[in-house]
């Protein structure tokens, strides 16, 4: 089949090289336009854009599908499908018409919950036993078409925002391939999604990012590992800002009328709102890289019964 690939992020890179490594040709990439970063604010392409180009797969970075021009360019790519992975525009419904089979996006979660621009974010900051992708034909709605395959996987306590986004990526790489063949030859029949359990996963806001001592401890493990790596959740400690990475609840060796955000043990045990307790396992502090909660407290040195605010 002619395939066209739209995605901008590194979620999309694994999905793309699927495709690349099947029968499949990749006839044209879109990806987001290169943005300015670092010093000199010098264009960046997206990993998207980067894989093609090392490829040499053209690529389309319009900052608009709306124009005629635009919409005439994806029509006479004459495509048999394209497939959609966390690309960033919306897509007219003449984008959507113009392959032979339709526009297909792979989502990271289990629909209809978590539609939306942060689903594994919203997933773990809401204490979810699970999640997986979907892979649905795409309507002009936000990610309400009908679902052709799901596949589903456990969220572990352990699990952030980071190491479920690696998982999924990987699940999509794996399950694009059967899903588009089996699409097409009729196999596989989309599933109208359930108008129920509709939840939308609205896009992280920075000022999500204070952690609240005084939630139960799940709570707040849950709000640091959905907001790991990005943007992290933080907590301050005199002039300090500190990114919490990775916790485990943990029992609390305090007498149990420690305020919470306590600093019960060593290196960092913090007491929480419901009697029990976090032990930090990475952290980050302002301009330094991620660290050992061990290697933290070696540079600052609390006291126990310092308080996190």
């Amino acid at each position: 089949m002619r395939l066209a690939f739209m995605g901008t992020p590194d979620f999309s890179v694994d999905i793309l090289r699927a495709l690349l490594d099947s029968n499949h040709e990749v006839v044209a990439v879109y990806s987001q336009p290169p943005s300015r970063s670092g010093r000199g604010k010098k264009e960046r392409p997206s990993p998207v854009h980067m894989l093609a180009n090392e490829l040499n797969i053209p690529v389309h970075c319009p900052k608009s599908l709306k124009s005629e021009t635009e919409q005439q360019i994806f029509q006479d790519l004459d495509l048999d499908a394209a497939i959609v992975v966390a690309y960033g525009l919306l897509l007219p419904q003449a984008i959507l018409d113009a392959p032979k089979y339709g526009c297909l996006n792979i989502h990271a979660s289990l629909l209809p919950r978590w539609r939306g621009a942060a689903p594994i974010h919203r997933a773990i900051m809401a204490g979810d036993k699970e999640s997986g992708v979907n892979i649905m034909v795409m309507e002009a709605g936000l990610d309400t078409g009908p679902v052709i395959m799901e596949r589903r996987l456990p969220i572990l306590p352990s699990d952030t925002t980071g190491s479920l986004h690696d998982k999924l990526k990987s699940l999509g790489a794996e399950t694009i391939i059967p899903a588009l063949e089996g699409f097409v030859s009729g196999d596989l029949k989309p599933v109208s999604q359930s108008s129920e359990g509709v939840i939308y996963a609205h896009k992280i806001d920075k000022k999500e990012a204070k952690i609240d001592w005084s939630q139960p401890a799940a709570h707040i493990r849950n709000h640091i590992h959905g907001l790991s790596p990005f943007p992290g959740a933080y907590s301050m400690v005199g002039d300090n800002r500190i990114k919490m990475l990775s916790v485990e609840i943990a029992h609390s060796d305090g007498n149990g009328n420690e305020s919470a955000g306590t600093l019960l043990a060593p290196p960092m045990t913090i007491a929480c709102g419901d009697g029990r307790a976090l032990k930090i396992l990475t952290a980050q502090r302002a301009g330094k890289g991620p660290m050992s909660a061990e290697d933290l407290n070696r540079g600052l040195q609390l006291p126990l019964g310092t308080v996190f605010s």
